[in-house]
């Protein structure tokens, strides 16, 4: 059996882990198509970009599902009538309507362990990569927790569901 060194978590640095080209959404594109498009590519995040590629936002399927929930419980709320407008016209909602405007970002050269506790101090499952307002990349909480099961011996049984540590 070759036991190889694992990498130490504290040299690996965002950009080794980071999607370096994310799928990304422009903020005037309905809601429906960031949907379709994260059910396609199975993601949770979409940054969402000008024209130039410039980082102006994310939207999640957290953001998603809040926008298409609205409407369901919009008859349960007070009539005063915003809630019920919205669900009349959810057709018509674009991202930059449900999208998280100021996403926590981070650098490319930043730690892993650093883009760890971003993440959990502000309770974020991705981060967009940038390079002052440009995005170049995005690391999420799975790319962060390969970072770390990477750092750790691991034994492969005969079984390739099955490590042991």
């Amino acid at each position: 059996m070759t036991v190889t060194k694992p990498p130490a978590l504290g040299t690996t640095r965002v950009r080794d882990v980071m999607a370096k080209t994310p799928v990304t959404i422009d903020p005037e594109a309905p809601l429906a198509t960031a949907l379709a498009v994260m059910r396609e590519r199975t993601l949770r995040h979409l940054p969402v970009t000008d024209e130039r590629g410039r980082l102006i936002g994310i939207v999640t399927d957290r953001d998603i599902r809040s926008a298409l929930f609205a409407p369901a419980i919009a008859e349960y709320l007070p009539s005063d009538g915003r809630l019920r407008s919205f669900a009349a016209s959810i057709e018509r909602v674009r991202v930059r309507d449900v999208m998280t405007w100021g996403a926590v970002t981070i650098g490319r050269d930043a730690p892993i362990a650093q883009a760890a506790a971003v993440m959990a101090d502000a309770r974020v499952g991705s981060l967009p990569v940038v390079d002052g307002e440009q995005l170049v990349g995005i690391v999420t909480e799975r790319d962060v927790l390969r970072a770390l099961a990477d750092t750790l011996p691991s034994i492969k049984g005969a079984d390739p569901d099955s490590y042991l540590w």
